[in-house]
């Protein structure tokens, strides 16, 4: 069993959700993201999506994408996030989920990246721009390593997407909850429901809703149809533009996803 299935076996005992923020790794240093880490750990942290630094990030809006080039530009790529890993695990067991695009992978080589993330303790992997249907030989090289495979299901996959979607997933299903860029506006209509109502009837995996949350009120609406909430542009910029006040701001979303406050 997984670091990623753990987590969610123990919140489901303990009926509560997963938080899961997102933050670039590199941003603005490799030093500070390893003090961020730490500091959404000590929020209540379950699950830590670690984006790596890429120059076309195609899913992401425009505070994912100055992220990524203040990381490069501080000299931040795949080949320096591998030990930076490494050097996280000393510090933390808290489950490590890596997004990337199929660009720096196939640059890197496949073979290559997947056993040397695998190694130094990476849980999981997301490839937003890579299909399911197109990735049965990075999955095969995870399922070798033990390394968990996240696919997305958007609003508009169709019910055999889904259902295949469900059945390769490792970890989590990725549920993005709009169709748009990573930061756009959430909206929690009926269509929303029905579709993730859908996806719990056709697989018993957990579910983790992505895309477009930004305050304690989104997540704690989510929270109630997943069992997980991940959260990116807005931790990205709080922890920017207003870092003496980020830690209070993340808390309050940890809270809200648990339940720990009333919203």
């Amino acid at each position: 069993m997984s670091r990623i299935d753990k987590t969610f076996k123990k919140l489901k005992k303990e009926n509560k959700k997963a938080f899961i923020p997102y933050i670039m790794a590199g941003d603005p240093s490799l030093e500070k993201t390893l003090e961020n880490v730490k500091l959404l750990e000590e929020c209540g942290a379950d699950i830590i999506e670690l984006g790596i630094p890429f120059s076309d990030p195609l899913a992401d809006g425009p505070i994912i994408q100055r992220a990524a080039e203040r990381a490069l530009k501080a000299g931040v790529t795949l080949k320096r996030v591998i030990p930076f890993i490494k050097e996280l695990r000393t510090y933390s067991q808290i489950p490590i989920v890596v997004m990337t695009y199929y660009n720096p992978i196939f640059k890197y080589g496949e073979e290559n990246f997947i056993k040397q993330i695998a190694d130094v303790g990476v849980d999981g992997l997301i490839i937003p721009d890579l299909p399911f249907d197109e990735a049965y030989q990075i999955i095969s090289l995870c399922r070798k390593v033990n390394l968990d495979t996240i696919f997305l299901i958007a609003p508009t996959s169709t019910i055999k997407r889904v259902k295949r979607i469900s059945s390769i997933s490792k970890g989590f299903i990725y549920y993005i909850s709009i169709t748009g860029i990573t930061g756009s506006k959430l909206s929690l209509d009926e269509r929303f429901n029905e579709h993730m109502h859908l996806i719990r009837s056709l697989s018993s995996k957990p579910v983790a809703i992505g895309f477009g949350v930004s305050t304690a009120e989104e997540a704690h609406s989510v929270s109630k149809l997943a069992d997980g909430v991940i959260i990116g542009s807005a931790i990205v910029k709080a922890l920017k533009e207003r870092p003496e006040e980020a830690k209070g701001f993340i808390l309050g979303l940890s809270k809200a996803i648990k339940g720990e406050e009333e919203i």
